[in-house]
């Protein structure tokens, strides 16, 4: 697997590590992302449904108004 080197403020690794309840600012990083990833693929699921049932309701034939 490939490895990414940035730079972080430190204070915000270390709230982020107290918040995860991590040890080190390696794993707090990850969390972090991998939260950030799994909270895009709910939202994604979410949506997909949502589009799916409004796909059904305009493919189902209108009564006639009037």
């Amino acid at each position: 697997m490939a490895k990414v080197s940035i730079s972080l403020d430190a204070e915000l690794v270390v709230e982020v590590m107290v918040l995860a309840g991590v040890g080190s600012p390696q794993d707090a990083v990850e969390a972090v992302v991998r939260e950030y990833i799994a909270r895009g693929h709910r939202t994604e699921a979410r949506t997909e449904l949502k589009d799916e049932a409004l796909r059904e309701v305009d493919a189902k034939p209108q009564e006639p108004q009037g």
